[in-house]
């Protein structure tokens, strides 16, 4: 087989409820079907890569996934590192900035007040949370009014 063909492929993390972290990927077809997948991660270029505690399996047991609990965000860059038992199984490497894959939470205590007599509504809402914007500035909201 071609070592270009037994990385894996579609390597996507996710952190949401400020800090979990769900990473996931896709098997290459054309490894054997006993490779194993370890995952790897550091966040900063000092540490140690530590491998991964939690992994999701497909039908056939193999890791295809990783789940992590307490990442904190702030500006840190994660390294990554996707090892793949067996001979010629090609690692997959890759450096991401974990403010930019943050799935925000909702806005919080969202109120909407109308008055009958000026035919006025007020929508107010707090900051989504989050574990690295310092600035309530930093968000931007879109309102969508729907007639029913």
């Amino acid at each position: 087989a071609d070592m270009n063909d037994t990385a894996i492929e579609n390597f996507i993390c996710v952190i949401y409820n400020v800090s979990f972290m769900n990473c996931t990927w896709h098997v290459s077809r054309t490894v054997p079907g006993d490779t194993q997948y370890f995952l790897y991660w550091k966040s900063s270029r000092k540490e140690d890569f530590i491998g991964c505690q939690n992994y999701v399996e497909d039908n056939w047991g193999r890791h295809t996934g990783c789940r992590f609990q307490n990442v904190t965000i702030e500006n840190k860059k994660a390294y990554f590192l996707v090892n793949g038992s067996g001979q010629n199984i090609q690692s997959y490497k890759n450096v991401i900035a974990l403010y930019k894959i943050e799935k925000l939470t909702p806005p919080l205590n969202v109120t909407v007040n109308c008055t009958g007599l000026s035919h006025s509504c007020e929508i107010k809402w707090q900051p989504p949370r989050t574990s690295h914007v310092k600035r309530d500035t930093c968000f931007k909201y879109q309102v969508v009014i729907e007639k029913k």
